[in-house]
């Protein structure tokens, strides 16, 4: 993957992730019923997105990551 690609997707990972962190953050609307979107759950997901972007980022600049 390309590194434009990868940032792309690494900032919008943390857009995402940072507006779930918000919004989980927000107390529940007993009137509007519970929530229906698992908010903190697709906060972590794209806090591991971003990870895993970040060590590919790191690939592309030639550190190695993996065993060898």
């Amino acid at each position: 993957m390309p590194l434009n690609a990868t940032l792309v997707l690494l900032v919008c990972a943390a857009v995402v992730g940072v507006f779930c962190a918000w919004r989980g953050a927000q107390p529940p609307n007993l009137v509007r019923g519970p929530r229906m979107v698992p908010y903190r759950f697709i906060m972590v997901l794209c806090a591991a997105l971003a990870l895993i972007a970040v060590v590919h980022l790191m690939n592309l600049a030639g550190f190695e990551t993996g065993r060898r």
